[in-house]
């Protein structure tokens, strides 16, 4: 045991062999083999052996760094996840660099995108070499911010001249995260503004967008919305100043209040012949009895107006439950709507991601043991699904008549054929990036270039 170095529960390591000259490991003698993040794997023979490509985003929550690479494969190998979940992972063998110390490790390539290590050093690596002080870090050697950006200095992208903001409330929401990252990996200069941190002037002569203490921010190119329900209103009257001054809004104030007006909304596809589940809405208490007859009785789902991510909607299983809650939510003049619930989904909804009038990904999304919300914030699991032409025709209608230029369309597979559930302004990227491993925030920054016809 004299022999052992100690290394710290956090090591930055260095892989010559594959380009990575700095990768940030969480060392864990917990786990046998040791991992790290891969992305679009794919197998090829080379010397007629048997190699495999991989990406690697090496610096955590950057996408916008990435190295292409490859290495000798000598394995495929099932390995279960700290979560319980067993997936196939191809197994190579690198050198590592720790501190002083070069030797032969082998590596499975792992999706740890949602992990908060781009890498796992196991048991197997730091065997007969290294003793584990886990309250300590970076014992074998550290890295400044300066020396990581000196490091990766080749890798980072010409500055394209495009100003891109994200006009959100959370910093470190993933969606908002992987916007920032997207548009930086193609090289445009990326800006997150706190909605309730901007303020404007009005004046027909020089109009202005300031933000905390007086920056004024006139000189956008693009912004992308991402409003929280709570300040849909100033949200709203931020993005018509923008476009006031000329600045190109991902959605518009106008769709981004449309979508989340449900009555509206509901009102606008009943126009425009998009099917929906029956929906009921009255004032009086004294109706209650017929709206419940109207959307075919109980069950039946009772949502509030301004409802966001299955938070507000309730489901009535008898008539009587239906009537007392109505009732409730009238008497404290609070704005409903009643819709007929589809039983034959079996807690399945479809949501499809639509950018510039095309469907690009699409998930189904299964509610959790005894709820009927499938809302991936209400537990729901989130998988690929084929959707058919006719649910594909559906989504892109749905936004097409919110003129929605990006929208989450929520569609429920019924006997009578698709029906639109609701249509999300802001939708949340986890969950169908993960489920699909399509780079949507990448999509929606190119959406943003044909826009404006912008080219690389």
């Amino acid at each position: 045991m004299e022999n052992l170095e100690v290394v710290g529960s956090e090591e930055w390591c260095v892989f010559d062999d594959l380009g990575i000259p700095a990768i940030k490991a969480r060392v864990d003698s917990g786990a046998k083999t040791s991992s790290i993040q891969a992305a679009n794997t794919k197998v090829f023979v080379k010397g007629a052996q048997e190699w495999v490509k991989f990406e690697v985003n090496p610096i955590q929550d950057n996408r916008s760094i990435t190295i292409s690479t490859e290495a000798k494969l000598i394995d495929r190998r099932t390995v279960k996840s700290s979560s319980g979940i067993a997936e196939e992972r191809y197994v190579v063998t690198t050198p590592i660099t720790l501190g002083g110390k070069t030797f032969e490790i082998e590596l499975t390539l792992a999706n740890r995108d949602t992990m908060e290590f781009r890498m796992l050093l196991g048991r197997e690596a730091l065997n007969s070499r290294y003793v584990v002080n886990p309250a300590a870090n970076f014992l074998m050697q550290e890295f400044s911010s300066a020396e990581i950006v000196a490091k990766y200095a080749n890798y980072f992208k010409e500055k394209t001249g495009l100003k891109i903001a994200v006009l959100a409330s959370n910093p470190n929401l993933y969606s908002n995260k992987r916007l920032m990252e997207a548009g930086q990996a193609r090289g445009h200069e990326m800006v997150f503004l706190n909605v309730e941190h901007s303020y404007m002037k009005l004046d027909a002569n020089s109009p202005e967008i300031r933000y905390r203490g007086g920056n004024i921010l006139n000189e956008f190119d693009a912004i992308i919305p991402r409003i929280k329900p709570a300040v849909t209103f100033y949200g709203c009257a931020l993005i018509r100043q923008f476009d006031n001054l000329g600045v190109y809004c991902l959605n518009s104030a106008e769709a981004i209040t449309q979508s989340r007006d449900k009555l509206f909304a509901s009102q606008l596809f009943s126009k425009n012949d998009i099917h929906i589940p029956i929906t009921g809405f009255a004032k009086s208490p004294l109706d209650t009895k017929d709206l419940i007859r109207m959307v075919n009785g109980a069950p039946l789902i009772i949502k509030l107006l301004e409802s966001t991510q299955g938070k507000g909607v309730v489901l009535a299983e008898t008539n009587k439950a239906a009537e007392s809650v109505i009732n409730a939510f009238k008497s404290v003049q609070t704005n409903i709507l009643v819709q007929e619930f589809i039983k034959e989904a079996n807690g399945q909804d479809i949501r499809c991601f639509v950018i510039n009038g095309k469907v690009i990904a699409s998930m189904q999304r299964q509610a959790a043991k005894g709820e009927f919300r499938a809302n991936i914030h209400q537990g729901g699991k989130a998988s690929v699904i084929k959707i058919t032409q006719e649910e594909k025709k559906l989504a892109i209608k749905a936004a097409k008549v919110l003129n929605l230029a990006v929208a989450g369309v929520d569609i429920i597979r019924s006997n009578k054929g698709p029906l639109l559930l609701e249509v999300n302004s802001s939708p949340g990227l986890e969950g169908i990036e993960n489920a699909t491993g399509k780079d949507i925030a990448n999509s929606m920054i190119m959406g943003i270039e044909a826009k404006l016809k912008f080219k690389l």
